[in-house]
C-alpha cells in the first residue's frame, strides 16, 4: 500500500469523522503554536492528508508505508466528539490533522455545536484547500501553514495561490511557516510578498527541545527585523512530543 493511496478525502458514513486522536480533556494541555500559543486547548486530530511531507511529524495520519490505517485511525460520531469536548471547561478546540479540511463538510455540524456551546475553534490547515463559506463565521480561525520545499514537499503541490488568496481575503487566518533554519526565511519573505499575506508567524522546526531551541536562536533576529511573529513549538519544549500532550 503506497503512502498516498488513502490520502484523499475519506468516504464515511453520515455523522462520522475519521479521527487519528483526540486529547486535552483527560490530561490537560496547551496550544503549542501560533497566535494562541500557551492557551489551554483541546485537540481533535483528523486522519488523512493530501500532502506527503518528508519532515511531517504526524505521519500516522497518512503514511501507510509505515502505519496501518486500521490501527491508527477510528471513526467517531459528531455527537460523541461534541460530548467529549463539552465535558471540559476549556474554551479553545483545535481541529488539526493530517489535513482537516478534507472532511470539512462532515465537520460543519460539530463546529456549529461547539460554537453554540461557547467554544472557540482553530483549524490547523496546510493551505491547499479552500474552506467552505459555512466555516467562515465568528468563533472560527484558521492557522494556515504552507509547506516549503525544505519541509520535503513539492511546492507545486503545497503552495496553492488561489487558496492562499482566499484565506488572506477572508480575514480569519494567520499564516504560520515552519523554518528549518535561516535559509528558509528568504523563501518565506517571497511568499508573503507574492500572496500578500498578513499576520505572519514563523516557527522553528524540530522534534526535540534542543533542536527547537537551536533553530529558534538561529532565526529569531531576522524574524524580528522583518516584523514577523515568532512562535515556539511549546508542546515540544514542555513535553518532548509525549503522546496526547
Amino acid at each position: 500500500m503506497s503512502a498516498r493511496s488513502l490520502s484523499g478525502a475519506p468516504a464515511a458514513a453520515d455523522g462520522t469523522l475519521l479521527i487519528a486522536e483526540r486529547f486535552g480533556v483527560e490530561v490537560p494541555t496547551f496550544q503549542g503554536e501560533g497566535p494562541s500559543c500557551g492557551r489551554p486547548a483541546l485537540f481533535i486530530r483528523l486522519s488523512r492528508c493530501n500532502l506527503a511531507c518528508a519532515r511531517c511529524d504526524t505521519k500516522q495520519t497518512w503514511d501507510w508505508s509505515r502505519y496501518d490505517p486500521r490501527e491508527v485511525s477510528t471513526r467517531e460520531t459528531v455527537e460523541g466528539l461534541a460530548r467529549w469536548a463539552l465535558s471540559s471547561p476549556v474554551e479553545l478546540v483545535v481541529i488539526t490533522g493530517g489535513e482537516p479540511l478534507l472532511q470539512q463538510q462532515r465537520l460543519l455540524p460539530l463546529v456549529r455545536e461547539l460554537l453554540a456551546a461557547g467554544k472557540r475553534i482553530e483549524f490547523e490547515t496546510n493551505g491547499t484547500i479552500t474552506p467552505i463559506p459555512e466555516l467562515l463565521v465568528d468563533g472560527v480561525r484558521f492557522n494556515v501553514s504552507p509547506k516549503l520545499a525544505s519541509f520535503g514537499e513539492d511546492e507545486r503541490r503545497s503552495i496553492v495561490a488561489a487558496v492562499l488568496a482566499a484565506f488572506a481575503a477572508g480575514g480569519r487566518a494567520a499564516f504560520k511557516f515552519v523554518a528549518s533554519g535561516p535559509d528558509d526565511l528568504g523563501r518565506i519573505a517571497e511568499l508573503v510578498e507574492e500572496h500578500r499575506l498578513a499576520e505572519v508567524w514563523v516557527m522553528p522546526e524540530g522534534t526535540t527541545a534542543q533542536a527547537v531551541t537551536a533553530t529558534l536562536r538561529a532565526i529569531a533576529d531576522e524574524i524580528a527585523a522583518r516584523g514577523w511573529n515568532l512562535t515556539p513549538r511549546l508542546h515540544t519544549l514542555a513535553f518532548e512530543n509525549a503522546a496526547g500532550r
